[in-house]
């Protein structure tokens, strides 16, 4: 798969009384690009709802780059890390860049599946399987100093 990317309007919600972007936002941008992806892919919420399915993560981290204030313009890139061969186990990449292609933020997930009627970890379907497998290869952020 090419890569998958949406683009996103600061909203003034979005800034703390710093003027800039709050920190919980930046988390909040990169549930909104992965829900998409999921939708696009055929599981919105009305399937993953059929399906008693629903992503679920044990980790989310992000790598603070660069400030993002009111009124930028940003591209989430979603990409895979490592991923279990029937997907049921995940980690997705985020990368956030601003209007002038700088990169602002890198979250890093590690998630799973989960059975909503019994409430444990199952295997997605093996299409969407397939489809998480297709994402582009993505990288862990690592810090270089300047």
């Amino acid at each position: 798969m090419d890569i998958y990317e949406k683009t996103i309007e600061v909203r003034w919600s979005d800034c703390d009384s710093n003027q800039h972007v709050r920190h919980s936002a930046y988390y909040d941008y990169g549930a909104h690009v992965r829900i998409r992806f999921f939708s696009e892919m055929g599981y919105d919420a009305q399937k993953m709802n059929e399906l008693q399915l629903g992503p679920i993560l044990f980790k989310e981290e992000c790598s603070f780059i660069r400030e993002i204030r009111l009124d930028d313009v940003l591209r989430v890139r979603l990409s895979r890390g490592a991923v279990n061969a029937d997907a049921s186990r995940w980690v997705l990449h985020h990368e956030i860049f601003n209007q002038h292609d700088q990169k602002c933020a890198h979250i890093t997930i590690k998630g799973a599946w989960m059975d909503l009627a019994q409430r444990k970890l199952t295997v997605p379907p093996q299409d969407l399987a397939q489809q998480i497998h297709a994402l582009a290869q993505g990288e862990a952020y690592v810090y270089k100093k300047g």
